[in-house]
């Protein structure tokens, strides 16, 4: 049943194996097929300066550090704006924002042609760069609307076709500017493919699309979100697993450039690669968190993780191109395999914290639900800021070296922390089992999560 004065759904309950049957599957299917899309171009959108910069040779004046510095604070922004993001689902409804949020793709392109050539101040670039951080955002409101239409057994598999889809609009956009770079173009035949592009997406939008009543105006949740320690544990693990994976995302080409000489042509035949594989397997970690726990894939991918990244120092010490783009490539598909883990953990948590409140059927449901939907978008805001720290460590690396190797010093330290973080919380064995036990109710919930997550 459909609210008056728009697509409005007024009644959803996907845990209801006879309701999701007869008419919720293919409704959140249609609505899962159409949100991709458009956050699959907004990914494209928000990663497009780590194309552009390869177009931007001698004549633009720009150093590598200049190069770092602006598509750190391209990241800076797309993880910014996750946060308002996130809520705008609440406010307006996952179809109305998702209209808006692609149009507003408009804008970073457009601005982007006009000011795309030779003697363009770097200013300028910076501020440019900046509008095109908005692309960023269309992830946490996507990932908060998908989360409330599939049911908790379908949410890893959801979840993680959602953001894998919108993932590969970064490859996506990498393999047009080989193409283009290929037969001779400019940047601005680039960013022309993508204007009817952003148009579409928001037609399709507006014509495909659902609001859901119940998550209208539950704006709250995302205090009650932001107060659980849950969240903020979440948060540095997905900085591990999204935030190398933008991180390097946007840095992959210039490493290529500075320290081993490739031309652009050169990198970006290699760049795309670890990208999309890395969107492709996204899914295939959340089936995996599925069936085995997200919690126990998650560790094992810090820890492979760390030792791919730990190869990679040897490699970038050595100056050894071909195992450093093959293991560069690696830590890409690990950094997606945890991405799809990470996220399939977070509805599991929040479920089971409700059961240990003693909430049962649709109450505990429900507040999962509005949790995890909440806490999605703080997760994916802080965790791209875990790409900004990825290029900030790079220009720092090479300010003071010449070459990326302190800063993958720097990144195996910190996957270190997560995996660490991973089995102290939610999967060592608690001391005592009781939400009132001394351990306190934090520890005790995720002790009783563990099947879950």
């Amino acid at each position: 049943m459909t609210v008056p004065g728009g697509r409005w759904i007024a009644h959803w309950d996907p845990e209801d194996e006879t309701f999701w049957r007869e008419t919720g599957e293919r409704t959140a299917r249609r609505n899962l097929f159409f949100s991709v899309l458009s956050e699959h171009i907004g990914f494209s959108v928000w990663t497009m300066w780590s194309v552009l910069v390869l177009f931007m040779g001698p004549e633009y004046g720009l150093t590598p550090a200049d190069k770092f510095l602006l598509t750190s604070l391209v990241t800076l922004v797309g993880a910014v704006v996750r946060v308002p993001y996130t809520f705008a689902v609440a406010v307006f409804g996952g179809r109305n924002w998702t209209v808006v949020s692609a149009g507003l793709l408009l804008v970073p392109t457009v601005a982007a042609f006009a000011v795309m050539e030779p003697g363009t101040s770097f200013p300028t670039f910076l501020l440019v760069g900046l509008l095109a951080g908005i692309g960023g955002g269309n992830f946490a409101s996507s990932m908060t609307n998908i989360n409330a239409f599939f049911p908790l057994r379908r949410k890893g598999w959801a979840l993680g076709l959602n953001a894998g889809g919108g993932n590969i609009g970064v490859p996506v956009i990498q393999l047009a500017a080989l193409a283009i770079i290929g037969a001779g173009g400019g940047p601005r035949v680039l960013l022309g493919v993508y204007i009817p592009l952003i148009l579409l997406a928001a037609v399709l939008a507006a014509g495909r699309m659902d609001n859901l009543a119940s998550v209208r105006n539950d704006t709250g949740a995302a205090k009650d979100a932001a107060r659980d320690a849950h969240t903020w544990i979440m948060s540095v693990l997905y900085i591990g697993t999204f935030g190398s994976f933008i991180g390097y995302s946007f840095a992959f080409g210039q490493v290529l450039q500075s320290q081993f000489g490739r031309t652009p042509l050169q990198a970006a035949y290699l760049t795309f690669i670890g990208p999309l594989l890395g969107s492709l397997v996204r899914p295939v970690g959340g089936r995996l968190a599925d069936r085995y726990g997200g919690a126990r894939i998650t560790l094992w991918n810090f820890v492979a993780m760390a030792a791919a990244t730990a190869v990679l120092v040897a490699a970038s010490a050595a100056e050894s191109l071909a195992l450093f783009v093959a293991v560069f490539v690696v830590l890409f598909v690990l950094s997606g395999l945890g991405n799809g883990s990470t996220f399939k953990m977070i509805p599991g948590i929040f479920q089971n914290k409700a059961l240990a409140r003693g909430l049962e059927g649709e109450a505990a449901v429900a507040y999962g639900r509005r949790l995890s939907g909440a806490s999605m978008g703080l997760i994916g805001a802080v965790g791209a800021l875990g790409g900004v720290g990825v290029n900030l460590a790079f220009r720092q690396s090479f300010l003071s070296s010449g070459t990326g190797t302190g800063a993958f010093v720097a990144f195996l330290a910190f996957y270190a922390v997560c995996l660490a973080l991973t089995w102290a919380v939610y999967l060592r064995r608690p001391a005592v089992r009781a939400p009132e036990a001394t351990a306190g109710p934090a520890r005790a919930e995720a002790g009783l999560s563990r099947a879950e997550v």
